[in-house]
């Protein structure tokens, strides 16, 4: 039988489409994957990739094995799903993935409360703007903004939160702030990611913008708003983050409030340990208070 530390290396190098990239992955060295991956070919005496130059391309047998090699992929991660679930003690790693606007701003206020309820416990937070795959163990809680379709998953929408439109009092000294909706179109805005669904994200609200309103922008969170913080433009934010940053000013109070639901959510396994469960209701409960 095969071992399985070769198929990982190989499903690994397949999914990535290099070995430097699957040596990432599994935090290995390029040569050590390359050796694991050669070691499997040999002992299954069929060429998984053809090697040209420095690209890796799956031969036919490559294509058929990595049926089989993602199917074993997938019972390992139920294998490690189910092994976590186990664990009863209040103690060890738990990894929570949110937006970095919502870690910087927010999750202090949880953390702070897990620190005393569980002092033992380790939480690792996972700053990304992208959705981290719960079912792949990249995270073991997630905090996102659109409910989950897997029926593995466990959610539980925590808010419903609340965002305005913020100018840093230097951009409001330098460029005036808007007046109506339709004053909007005449300012800067600092962009967040795509501009296009920004755009389309604005349309409905009566805010209409061309990419010329767009000349900063950042697909980072932070490094978006704190442009708005030095002055560069406006910009739609949770009011949990615009009206606790200093100098910033919240803009046409008249307008009406866009909301937008903040989810929690968990692998239905993991919800029966201890430790998940406790990290869990302590953000439900925090997050879930207004303010």
């Amino acid at each position: 039988m095969s071992d399985w530390t070769h198929i990982r290396a190989f499903l690994a190098t397949a999914e990535s489409g290099s070995l430097s990239a699957a040596a990432r992955k599994l935090q290995l060295t390029q040569p050590t994957v390359s050796r694991q991956v050669a070691a499997l070919e040999d002992e299954l005496g069929v060429m998984l990739f053809e090697r040209l130059g420095r690209a890796l391309h799956l031969t036919d047998a490559g294509r058929e094995m990595l049926v089989h090699a993602r199917q074993m992929g997938a019972a390992a991660d139920a294998f490690a799903l189910t092994a976590t679930s186990q664990a009863q003690d209040i103690e060890g790693l738990v990894r929570i993935t949110a937006s970095d606007i919502f870690s910087v701003y927010l999750l202090p206020r949880a953390l702070h409360i897990l620190a005393e309820r569980a002092p033992r416990l380790r939480i690792e937070v996972i700053a990304d703007n992208g959705l981290r795959d719960l079912m792949r163990r990249e995270a073991d809680i997630a905090i996102r903004h659109v409910e989950p379709t897997q029926p593995d998953l466990v959610a539980r929408r925590i808010q419903q939160a609340r965002a305005y439109l913020y100018a840093s009092e230097r951009y409001i000294q330098n460029h005036g702030a808007p007046q109506s909706l339709q004053d909007c179109s005449t300012h800067s805005f600092i962009g967040f990611g795509d501009i296009d669904r920004m755009m389309a994200f604005l349309h409905p609200i009566g805010i209409e913008l061309s990419p010329e309103n767009f000349h900063f922008g950042s697909n980072s969170g932070l490094v978006g708003w704190e442009m708005v913080r030095q002055g560069f433009g406006i910009a739609v934010m949770a009011s949990e983050a615009g009206d606790h940053t200093p100098g910033m000013v919240r803009l046409l109070p008249e307008m009406e409030v866009i909301e937008f639901p903040v989810w929690l959510t968990t692998h239905r396994e993991l919800h029966t340990s201890r430790k998940i469960r406790l990290v869990f209701d302590v953000l439900a409960e925090v997050l879930g208070r207004k303010e």
